[in-house]
């Protein structure tokens, strides 16, 4: 009964920290959505932001990752 408890409560928590896979994308959808709008308005600057683009999409993608790891953890080493 109570391994049950502890297995359930493993997969809740690995569900939970999946939530930042969402997260993730939500963030880089964003950050793109916002360049092209800034870029459609300001043509000539857009090439100096490009590597603020992809800084910020790795950033954004780094916690996505960090989030899928968390939810494996739990899942497989807990």
């Amino acid at each position: 009964m109570e391994g049950d408890i502890a297995e359930m409560g493993k997969y809740i928590g690995a569900g939970l920290a999946a939530f930042g896979l969402g997260g993730a994308g939500i963030g880089v959808g964003n950050i793109a959505g916002n360049f092209l709008a800034g870029a459609l308005r300001n043509p000539s600057a857009a090439a100096g932001q490009t590597a603020t683009l992809f800084v910020g999409i790795a950033f954004a993608e780094a916690l996505g990752i960090f989030s899928f790891l968390i939810a494996l953890l739990l899942m497989f080493a807990v």
